[in-house]
């Protein structure tokens, strides 16, 4: 076992499981409950982490994590209305349309 990445946010943390768990990486969350304790414990002890049930998956992990962490979303202009939409919208805000654009 090993632990692959840390965040103060569980939100986060719980982004990297999901990315994880969706390419068939066995991971698991430490610490997730652990901000409860902190000032009995070390606040990086109390971290919220994730870590892989098999180190033979650091490579393709760190690969993974480092493209979330690296994404920009990109705006597009809907085909249907004209609208520019941001990159975070997968259909248009305005009419409804979904993008066409692979993100």
């Amino acid at each position: 076992m090993m632990r692959i990445y840390t965040n103060n946010d569980r939100f986060m943390v719980w982004q990297v499981k999901q990315l994880l768990d969706e390419h068939k990486i066995p991971c698991f969350i430490k610490n997730e409950f652990a901000s409860g304790a902190m000032g009995e414990l070390s606040p990086l002890d109390c971290q919220p982490e994730v870590w892989l049930n098999d180190g033979s998956w650091q490579a393709r992990a760190e690969i993974l994590i480092e493209q979330m962490e690296n994404h920009t979303a990109v705006e597009w202009v809907c085909s249907g209305c004209g609208e520019t939409n941001g990159g975070n919208f997968e259909v248009c805000w305005q009419c409804g349309q979904e993008t066409h654009i692979d993100q």
